[in-house]
């Protein structure tokens, strides 16, 4: 079967397909909606840069009444911050089994692993990859991760994956033109 064009690059339609069922998106912190990096000051201050195409594209999936998630291993309350401003629905911190916090959320959803995408970037991504429907990495991701996923974005991580992700998912749902744009120009 022939790939479609997208603003993204040529895309498999059955990707396509399999994201046109996603219910739930996931993602990880560090290194996938961030660059990776984590500044300290020299008391208790931590910081990490966010990019605001990401937000875009997690806010999108919002509005369309697609469930939004953070498992992520660590815990820092500026990641509850900036969900909040996101409207990510549910922030799962300090979560050393990543497939066990996604089994519960999805039970809680009443949703199927295959209507779950997970975005992730390292080795502790792994067990939530183990179950999910679909499997992305950022570009910059290792390369066991980048092995073992279905796709793997043109963006790196903390640079716009998570956003070219929402906007493969709204193509699939026909929310969003392949070439960027949204169906009912909106923008």
């Amino acid at each position: 079967m022939e790939k479609i064009n997208t603003c993204y690059g040529k895309i498999d339609p059955n990707m396509l397909s399999r994201l046109s069922i996603v219910k739930l998106l996931v993602f990880d912190v560090d290194g996938t909606i961030t660059d990776g990096g984590i500044y300290y000051d020299n008391e208790s201050i931590e910081l990490k840069k966010f990019n605001v195409k990401d937000g875009f594209g997690i806010v999108a999936l919002f509005m369309e009444g697609i469930h939004t998630a953070v498992i992520t291993g660590r815990q820092a309350p500026l990641v509850q911050r900036r969900m909040k401003d996101l409207k990510v629905e549910y922030v799962m911190q300090g979560q050393s089994d990543k497939k066990e916090a996604l089994t519960e959320l999805c039970k809680s959803l009443n949703i199927g692993f295959d209507e779950v995408v997970a975005i992730g970037d390292d080795l502790n991504d792994m067990p939530m990859f183990r179950v999910a429907g679909v499997v992305v990495c950022p570009n910059d991701a290792h390369p066991f991760i980048k092995s073992k996923s279905d796709y793997i974005t043109t963006l790196k991580g903390g640079c716009g994956a998570v956003r070219e992700l929402c906007d493969l998912i709204l193509m699939s749902k026909g929310i969003m033109n392949f070439d960027g744009g949204y169906a009912d120009e909106r923008y």
